[in-house]
């Protein structure tokens, strides 16, 4: 009878064990695996930030060609003391125009299941994507700010 038990308590010994391993084994992570989630992840946070603020462009745009339109009505005097608003202005649209269409081209290209099963190729993907989409966010809320600034400050 004792070597019964101890032949169970061994069994069980052993089985504790063995699922403990199975356990441990899965909890580990691929750290190429963990690399591409991680690009992947900053790509998205990245548009997070950027989309909303991208929703503004086009009312930013109507607004300030509104002005460089304005100004264009004006008498001559005024129109030449409106000129370096006007080229502020028209600045400010080509911005908000690069960082509109920079938006819509990003977003058009962007392919979350490039290179599923090569792990290598995600990684220089995701990598490429987040230095594409911080070029477009950083477009994007540099010219949303500035169109803030110049057309509060002078309507």
């Amino acid at each position: 009878m004792k070597k019964n038990t101890l032949f169970s308590i061994a069994i069980a010994c052993l089985s504790i064990t063995a699922c403990n391993n199975s356990k441990s084994d899965e909890a580990k992570v691929d750290p190429l695996q963990a690399q591409a989630d991680s690009l992947e992840k900053q790509v998205v946070e990245g548009h997070d930030v950027a989309m909303p603020k991208s929703m503004k462009i086009p009312k930013l745009q109507k607004e300030a060609q509104r002005l460089i339109d304005s100004i264009s009505t004006l008498p001559a005097k005024a129109r030449e003391a409106s000129a370096p608003l006007r080229a502020k202005l028209e600045e400010l649209v080509n911005e908000l125009n690069y960082a509109d269409n920079a938006m819509n081209k990003w977003m058009a290209e962007i392919n979350f299941d490039s290179a599923l099963n090569n792990l290598d190729q995600r990684i220089k993907y995701f990598a490429d994507e987040k230095i594409k989409v911080d070029k477009v966010k950083e477009a994007v809320l540099n010219s949303v700010a500035k169109a803030d600034s110049l057309l509060k400050a002078k309507l």
